[in-house]
């Protein structure tokens, strides 16, 4: 009798365990700002130093471009070569399954930063539709930094990058998409108290120690 609970009992306990593990959720932190602002340099060096899965929603988008046999991937490599917003459907669908597979290969890798979304009205809300109960948004960190100097960095980075969105006519065209439609995200998130602003026009280093002195008070 007694043998036979304690074989239950220890039947139950890895399925009580997995539930435990898919009950915790994604804490997310959105990285936003102009192209080339530095998000994904300062996202390299989180990662380094506190941990965090860096999940880049544009590298995911050119991923799913690339392979072979994807339904998206032509439309994808349109809308990028036009400097459009992807579909969210597509979107939100590569981060979840993304977030989904880190977290099944380690449970304590629930920590996530999402660079380069939500980009627009309608990515906000299909996050929301979707999402909504399954991660928890904790703040946005925004590198602010001056059309210029983003434009002049990226076409730099393009001369190694081998992205076909590196040269001046694709940029000019993201900076708008960038004003017209992520700006307006990162006021609304403002309006909660949840926008920490750094100013990314400094060095990799300074922009870096504000970002360390925000993470360290976030806990």
């Amino acid at each position: 009798m007694i043998g036979r609970l304690f074989g239950n009992l220890s039947q139950k306990v890895p399925s009580l365990l997995y539930r435990v593990s898919l009950v915790m959720k994604p804490q997310v932190v959105f990285v936003l700002g102009g192209p080339g602002a530095g998000k994904g340099t300062q996202c390299s060096k989180i990662v380094e130093s506190y941990g965090y899965t860096h999940l880049s929603a544009g590298d995911l988008l050119r991923e799913e471009r690339a392979r072979e046999g994807s339904e998206f991937g032509q439309l994808i490599a349109n809308y990028i070569k036009e400097g459009k917003i992807v579909p969210v459907e597509i979107t939100i669908n590569l981060l979840r399954k993304a977030m989904e597979a880190t977290m099944k290969e380690n449970e304590n890798k629930f920590r996530f930063l999402i660079d380069g979304f939500p980009r627009n009205e309608d990515n906000l809300q299909g996050w929301n539709r979707v999402m909504d109960g399954k991660a928890d948004v904790k703040f946005v960190l925004f590198f602010d930094c001056s059309n210029e100097v983003c434009i002049n960095r990226c076409l730099e980075r393009g001369k190694s990058s081998g992205r076909t969105d590196d040269n001046r006519e694709s940029l000019e065209k993201r900076i708008q998409t960038y004003l017209q439609s992520t700006r307006p995200i990162i006021d609304l998130y403002e309006k909660q108290g949840k926008v920490r602003t750094i100013d990314a026009s400094r060095s990799v280093d300074e922009v870096f120690a504000d970002v360390k002195a925000i993470l360290d008070k976030e806990g």
